[in-house]
């Protein structure tokens, strides 16, 4: 009976080694794979030499940035001309 937990915890610290988080490329890799899902050949082959090769899409603005950024460019603009384009700068 030692012996088996014994055993059993000497595998349960070697899981837990081995076991890490995924890095960036391993997450990248896992995403491409799943949008290449039904391709196949040289087609599959080339979509995910694109996909890996992609630059990580760029950090999201937050609101703060975003209303920094709108204000900047809505300089000289007044009235309802200046709240259309925030409005339409926030949004997008």
């Amino acid at each position: 009976m030692r012996r088996l937990l014994i055993t059993v915890a000497i595998v349960g610290l070697v899981a837990a080694s081995t076991a890490q988080a995924a890095t960036p490329q391993q997450e990248k890799m896992a995403t491409c794979n799943k949008e290449a899902t039904g391709m196949k050949g040289d087609d599959r082959k080339d979509f995910m030499k694109k996909c890996l090769s992609a630059e990580a899409p760029a950090p999201k603005m937050t609101q703060q940035e975003k209303m920094t950024a709108c204000n900047k460019e809505a300089a000289g603009k007044k009235g309802d001309e200046r709240k259309a384009f925030m409005s339409d700068c926030l949004k997008g």
